[in-house]
């Protein structure tokens, strides 16, 4: 047995309450070493003529990649605590794993297991439930409508008359949402997530000077107000973009700084190097990336920490917002945070927070801080795989299983799965303008677990490089629209929201990665059905064995046609064909 591939760590992401009652406990071993692992747990206090009581159970295998194997369990502790440790046994020993090492006959002395000590219910991650059924739609507001000309900024240029720039405007505003809420009711968009849409300089708005007004390009409070309510009527919640890491250029209080230097009230509102505050040729003070346009705030200014506390209080008081997305959040202190969360959360008890970070972000996900992160290492996987074919499939789920096992099961659920968005090449680009590429994506990022995000225009087959090039004018003529791939994303999206095992009523499980012919079969289930998905990213057709399926001959095979999905009962004798850039899946009742 290799020993020093088998890794726990009590709490976090390997030992975490699920609920008020439930634990899940994980171990992680060497791919196909241990072919058995048994939790070892009891009750501290639990002692009968001076032995503690335990009881074996079964761990389940719930991931692998090229290198690990990761188990799992889900316990139920009578009263709420437990010590515990793993039987591991391989072909050729048994080992018992605790926190006081390795022993070869399972440890009398309890001091040697691992400990959950109390399972308190205030400490169990909680995210809003509403999140979890939750399609998001990401609008970039300068561009998705004009729809109130007469507030255009000074310039602005006819709707998609030319390619986008870092500085030009095309007039997009809250009326020009308002007049297409039903184009995203008709997709099936439950949540909006807004990037910036306070007063800024800049056509991204990134740059904020004002945190309370709204940009007088998109219109005014009452408006927006509106709109908020137009949303909330047909079902769509709304999440908008706080840029608490940095302010911009023209924010009063550096405007004073720039004025004042050493005398200005404001001076510990930023992190500063030396007097004189210089922007030219280089900023002498810290900064989003290098840019002298947005001065980084000092969260831990009481201050900074009052004002922007209060900007994230108000509106979410005065215009029932429902969440928030925190642009560069891992910048920001994580004191700040836990700040935030409880002022936003008194605000609206089941609003979501959702940071902008880019890597594995628990340290922020322990339930004090954020609900959720955006999910790029799932984004990355995703496109790495489908859109640009350039890893294997044995590569692709082995980032994705990796994925799965780095957050506890409910961050999962509420992670923010996207593609692209305003950062990113949009994904018919990064797919080579291939269209069947982009529907293997949506199909994958609509059956996997947590709550997924569709960026503007990406619907009807927009495409658009590295930002600004991603940033064009929301294309509304329907003939120059693929509406091929938009009722196709429609039915998936539908399809989703009517069976919960697409969504996050089932475990997801990889089933096979064929390397040489570069498919994936994956499993969503729960104790009644399991949902069999084949996706071929390769242009070859494929055949694919029934022992590679691992389901039985009778089975349905569940089809988009027409809008809907059909179920057909299919008697499966040894294998299925599937076209290239094409996926079949399939359906197995198990209970």
């Amino acid at each position: 047995m290799i020993k020093e591939a088998i890794f726990h760590r009590p709490k976090n992401n390997f030992a975490y309450a699920y609920d008020k009652d439930t634990l899940h406990i994980m171990l992680q071993t060497k791919k196909d070493d241990v072919v058995d692992v048994q939790l070892i747990a009891g009750d501290p206090y639990d002692w009968v003529d001076g032995t503690w009581q335990t009881t074996s159970s079964p761990m389940t295998k719930s991931g692998t990649t090229s290198l690990y194997d990761y188990w799992i369990i889900e316990i139920e502790p009578t009263f709420h605590r437990m010590r515990y440790g793993f039987k591991c046994s391989d072909e050729k020993e048994t080992l018992y794993f605790t926190e006081g090492g390795f022993f070869s006959n399972k440890p009398t002395e309890i001091a040697n297991y691992f400990c959950f000590p109390y399972l308190n219910n205030i400490d169990v991650f909680q995210a809003p439930d509403w999140v979890k059924d939750t399609v998001w739609y990401q609008i970039f507001p300068e561009r998705f409508g004009n729809g109130d000309s007469s507030i255009n900024p000074k310039g602005t240029l006819e709707w998609g008359s030319t390619v986008p720039t870092p500085s030009n405007f095309f007039g997009g505003d809250f009326q020009g949402v308002i007049d297409h809420l039903d184009h995203l009711v008709e997709l099936g968009i439950s949540g909006i997530y807004f990037t910036p849409i306070f007063k800024a300089y800049s056509n991204h708005k990134y740059d904020t000077i004002d945190y309370i007004e709204i940009d007088p390009q998109f219109g005014d409070k009452e408006t927006f107000r509106r709109l908020v309510k137009e949303c909330h009527k047909r079902g769509i919640r709304v999440m908008l973009d706080a840029v608490f890491n940095h302010s911009g250029f023209y924010f009063p209080a550096f405007q004073d700084l720039l004025e004042n230097q050493e005398k200005s009230s404001y001076k510990d509102w930023f992190h500063l190097w030396e007097f004189p505050v210089v922007t030219e040729p280089k900023p002498n003070f810290d900064t989003f990336a290098f840019t002298s346009q947005m001065p980084k705030l000092n969260t831990e200014n009481p201050e900074v920490k009052e004002y922007l506390l209060n900007v994230a209080r108000y509106w979410v008081e005065e215009f029932d917002i429902d969440g928030w997305r925190l642009d560069v959040a891992n910048e920001v202190d994580h004191a700040f945070w836990r700040e935030f969360r409880k002022v936003v959360k008194a605000a609206k008890h089941d609003a979501y927070i959702l940071g902008e970070i880019w890597h594995d972000s628990m340290p922020w996900l322990q339930g004090d801080q954020f609900d959720a992160v955006m999910n790029y290492p799932f984004t990355n996987s995703a496109i790495d795989f489908f859109a640009k074919d350039t890893i294997s499939a044995q590569d692709f789920t082995d980032s994705i299983v990796k994925v799965l096992h780095m957050y506890p099961k409910n961050v999962n659920e509420v992670a923010f799965n996207l593609l692209d968005s305003h950062d990113t090449p949009r994904i018919l680009t990064l797919a080579n303008d291939n269209p069947e590429r982009v529907k293997l994506l949506y199909l994958f990022q609509l059956s996997f677990i947590g709550s997924p995000c569709i960026y503007y225009g990406d619907e009807i087959g927009m495409a658009g490089g590295q930002d600004p090039g991603c940033r064009a004018c929301m294309e509304w003529d329907e003939s120059k629209q693929d509406r091929e791939l938009f009722n196709y994303v429609k039915t998936l999206i539908a399809w989703r929201k009517e069976d919960p095992l697409v969504g996050n009523g089932g475990d997801f499980r990889f089933i096979h990665a064929d390397v040489e012919k570069s498919y994936v079969v994956y499993e969503k289930s729960d104790e009644q059905r399991r949902l069999l998905f084949v996706l071929n990213n390769s242009d070859e057709e494929i055949e694919v064995s029934r022992e590679q399926l691992s389901c039985g001959k009778t089975i349905h095979e569940l089809a988009m046609e027409d809008g809907s999905v059909k179920k057909t009962s299919i008697t499966l004798e040894n294998s299925i064909q599937v076209d290239g850039l094409g996926f079949r899946v399939f359906e197995e009742i198990i209970g």
